[in-house]
């Protein structure tokens, strides 16, 4: 599997002071491609990067990162090839509509599964932008390979010979954090942060929320800490659940008294920060804005 961060586009991407991080079980370490930016520490492969300084809200959409398993390569004119060809455009067809798809192509060995899914806050202009990038991405940079995945802020795009429909997919995560809190008693943000995951992770799971939630709580007169979860649509509202709780079991530690938090699993994305990321936006703290601003997504080679 090799995994790309671009870090040009990280670095404009982490607006926190931060550091991401990308974990992976040790028999996978193997799987990874050498990177001058990425450091080997076992069982966790850990990348760090420093970040420009933070505006006053994070509700961007920029490239995360891509996986793509070069153990899973098909040949060019392979049957595989011919239906992964076939379901990506049908799968950004009806993700542009729908903000979500799930679909298979093919039969038996050369069945190809495939998820597209926008993040349930973002407009239609801004899932659709997101998306046809994603696609157009993993097509240039993982050509001939039928494992792939793909991750933007706005949007998220996998595809595998494997059916991993309704699977809670916890073996790789990454997580992203930001500055330690000084501004607030860490007692008094701990609290706050439990009690707004758990909140946001009981909306996620009714079966009309679709795995989404998303919500806010006061921590001081000038402090607000905003959190969203999110389950890809595939999954049952218990295998959701299921993802979520192992998101949180593993972040909270990880991003202990850090004012933001990115953790994202294949099967499900968990995200905290003291700046408002997501939509509508709080007027008080990022102005009027209430559409999500277009893409800027740029395609940087590894």
């Amino acid at each position: 599997m090799e995994i790309e961060v671009d870090s040009h586009k990280f670095h404009h991407y982490t607006h926190w002071n931060s550091k991401t991080t990308v974990l992976a079980s040790h028999r996978d370490k193997t799987m990874f491609a050498s990177n001058q930016h990425l450091h080997f520490f076992f069982p966790f492969l850990l990348l760090s990067l420093c970040c420009i300084n933070s505006p006053a809200h994070s509700a961007i959409n920029t490239y995360i990162l891509r996986s793509c398993n070069q153990l899973s390569n098909v040949s060019s004119g392979s049957q595989a090839a011919e239906n992964i060809r076939r379901l990506v455009p049908e799968l950004v067809s009806a993700t542009k509509l729908n903000g979500y798809n799930v679909t298979a192509y093919g039969q038996n060995k050369d069945k190809v599964y495939g998820l597209a899914q926008c993040r349930g806050d973002i407009s239609k202009r801004d899932c659709k932008n997101c998306i046809e990038h994603a696609a157009i991405r993993v097509g240039k940079e993982c050509p001939n390979l039928s494992d792939v995945t793909i991750w933007y802020d706005f949007c998220f795009l996998r595809y595998n010979l494997d059916n991993f429909f309704n699977q809670v997919d916890t073996g790789f995560g990454i997580y992203k954090t930001g500055k330690k809190n000084v501004l607030i008693d860490p007692k008094t943000f701990d609290k706050g942060l439990g009690a707004l995951i758990a909140q946001v992770k009981s909306e996620a799971v009714k079966p009309g929320n679709r795995g989404f939630g998303k919500g806010e709580v006061k921590l001081s007169p000038s402090a607000t800490l905003y959190a969203l979860v999110q389950c890809t649509r595939d999954m049952s509202p218990a295998n959701c659940g299921k993802c979520l709780s192992a998101a949180v079991e593993t972040f909270r530690p990880l991003c202990e008294n850090r004012t933001g938090c990115l953790f994202i699993y294949s099967s499900c994305y968990t995200r905290y920060d003291l700046r408002p990321f997501f939509f509508p936006l709080d007027r008080d703290t990022a102005g009027a804005e209430e559409e999500s601003p277009a893409a800027v997504l740029t395609a940087v080679s590894p």
